[in-house]
């Protein structure tokens, strides 16, 4: 055998074997997801508050208690979060919202928001309904392009 097959073989090899490490590890992190989110349905409770304002910021920056700021891991701490600042009942709170709840949150509005701890999972509008904001247009000529 030649060196070239030998060499695409070993490189064969290795390629499967990655593979395969990331069919289980994918597998265990799905089910760990599984596990995390029947957690987080369990604890919900559906709470009424004023949003004051809204914000994707770091961790470090956001005004989370110090003790949330330790639990999270070291790979999270950089990245922006979207952050939640509302008055629930006669306090101001710092939530954290989920990724597809957080656009549906008006600002200097009511609503009812299903919170896990400091997470919201959900969001009811308290007088009307909620929607999406329009998908803004990205670049210089996306502001004249007609809607289709």
């Amino acid at each position: 055998m030649s060196t070239v097959t030998i060499v695409l073989l070993v490189i064969l090899v290795i390629l499967i074997g990655a593979l395969i490490g990331l069919y289980f590890f994918g597998k265990k992190a799905q089910k760990k997801q599984e596990e995390q989110q029947a957690q987080i349905e369990a604890s919900k409770q559906t709470i009424s508050m004023l949003v004051i304002d809204k914000k994707r910021m770091p961790l470090k920056e956001s005004g989370l208690p110090q003790m949330v700021i330790d639990q999270t891991p070291k790979l999270m701490r950089r990245s922006k979060l979207p952050i939640v600042k509302a008055k629930v009942g006669p306090k101001i709170s710092i939530l954290i919202a989920d990724e597809k709840v957080f656009d549906l949150i008006p600002v200097k509005k009511e609503i009812k928001a299903e919170v896990s701890g400091l997470y919201i999972v959900g969001v009811k509008g308290l007088r009307g309904s909620l929607e999406a904001p329009a998908p803004k247009k990205k670049g210089f000529f996306g502001r004249f392009k007609k809607n289709k």
